[in-house]
C-alpha cells in the first residue's frame, strides 16, 4: 500500500476496529503561563496498549501475512506493548525485545497480553539487533517500530482523526523518535497543517538527519530514552519529513519534567516523558506560536510509574 493520504485512509477502514478513537481536550495557553493561544490535545495516551503505537501495530497484523511462527518486535516499550496487545487480539504469537533502559510499566503491559519478553541491551539498537537475529533464525514476521511502510501508515491514522476533531489547525507538534509517528502524520497533512517535531537534546535523530540531508545516527541519551531515543531516524519516513516536517526543536530534560507535571496540573493527564516533550517546546519556548495561531498538541503515551502530588 502506497504511504500517501489515499492510504493512510485505507488503513484507517481496516484498523479502525481495532482502535480507538482518542479525545481531544480544549485549553488556553493562559492555563499554562503562556501567552492566550488555543490548544489542543490529541490524548493518545488513552489509545490501547497506553500509546499511539496500537495503531502501526494493528496495520501490520492486519495488512501483512503472519507466518506460523508468528511475529518479533524490538521497542523501547511502547511498539512492544502494542504489537503484544494486537497479536494477543488477533492470536498471533509474539516475541519482543525491550533494552534495559524500559521502563516497568512498559514491561509489565508486554507480559500482561502475554507476549514472550526479552530484556537486555543499553538501549534500543541493542534490542533491535537481537531481534533481527531471531527473525533470521526462526522466520518470524519482523514488525518493525516505526521503518515500516505499514507502521507509517497506521500511525498516519491519528492525524486523520485528528483532523476531523479539530479541522482548523494551523500547527500540529509532534514528538520524533524513530519517526513513524511524525512520519505518519505529516503524511496525512502533507502540507495543509504545520507540522513541527520536537525531540530531546539528548536523542536529536531527525533534527541531525536534516542537518546532514540524511539519517544519521545520533546522541541516544535523555529521560525519554525509552521512547525517544533510537540511534537513527528511520529511512522510509526521512523523505516524508523533508517534504513535509517545516522544522524540529530540542528541549531539554527539565523542560520535559516541566511539562510532564504541567500536563498533569493542567488537564489531570498521566503523560510519559517522551509523549510530554510537544508541550515541553511550548513551555520552554523552543516553538513560540505567532499570535492567533491554534496549535494541535500530540500527547503520545501514557505508560509510565511516575505520580505527581
Amino acid at each position: 500500500m502506497r504511504v500517501d493520504g489515499a492510504g493512510v485512509e485505507a488503513t484507517h477502514e481496516i484498523i479502525a476496529p481495532y482502535v480507538r478513537v482518542t479525545p481531544v481536550v480544549e485549553a488556553s495557553g493562559e492555563d499554562f503561563g503562556l501567552p492566550p493561544l488555543a490548544l489542543t490535545f490529541k490524548l493518545e495516551q488513552l489509545q490501547h496498549s497506553g500509546s499511539f503505537k496500537a495503531r502501526g501495530a494493528f496495520a501490520n497484523l492486519l495488512l501483512r501475512k503472519i507466518p506460523a511462527a508468528g511475529v518479533v518486535a524490538a521497542s523501547g516499550g511502547n511498539h512492544g506493548a502494542a504489537v503484544a496487545y494486537a497479536a494477543m487480539r488477533l492470536g498471533v504469537r509474539a516475541r519482543i525485545f525491550v533494552p534495559i533502559v524500559s521502563s516497568p510499566a512498559k514491561i509489565q503491559r508486554i507480559r500482561e497480553y502475554g507476549a514472550e519478553l526479552v530484556v537486555g541491551g543499553d538501549r534500543y539498537a541493542d534490542a533491535l539487533a537481537a531481534s533481527e537475529a531471531l527473525v533470521r533464525d526462526s522466520g518470524a514476521m519482523a514488525v518493525h517500530a516505526y521503518d515500516q511502510n505499514e507502521t507509517i501508515l497506521g500511525q498516519g491514522t491519528l492525524a486523520r482523526e485528528l483532523s476531523r476533531q479539530a479541522a482548523s489547525l494551523d500547527t500540529v507538534l509532534v514528538a520524533v523518535g524513530g519517526g513513524g509517528l511524525i512520519g505518519g502524520v505529516a503524511t496525512w497533512y502533507a502540507g495543509r497543517v504545520r507540522v513541527i517535531g520536537v525531540e530531546p537534546e539528548g536523542a536529536p535523530t531527525l533534527f541531525r538527519a536534516l542537518e546532514a540531508g540524511r539519517p544519521v545516527d545520533a546522541e541516544a541519551g535523555s529521560i525519554a530514552a525509552d521512547s525517544l531515543a533510537p540511534r537513527q531516524v528511520g529511512q522510509l519516513m526521512f523523505p516524508i519529513a523533508q517534504a513535509h516536517v517545516e522544522r524540529v526543536v530540542l528541549v531539554g530534560d527539565d523542560d520535559i519534567r516541566r511539562a510532564q507535571a504541567a500536563l498533569w496540573r493542567v488537564l489531570r493527564v498521566v503523560a510519559e516523558p517522551g509523549a510530554s516533550v510537544p508541550l515541553a517546546a511550548l513551555l520552554a519556548g523552543a516553538y513560540r506560536p505567532a499570535p492567533g495561531e491554534r496549535v494541535g498538541v500530540v500527547v503520545s503515551g501514557g505508560n509510565t510509574t511516575v505520580t505527581f502530588a
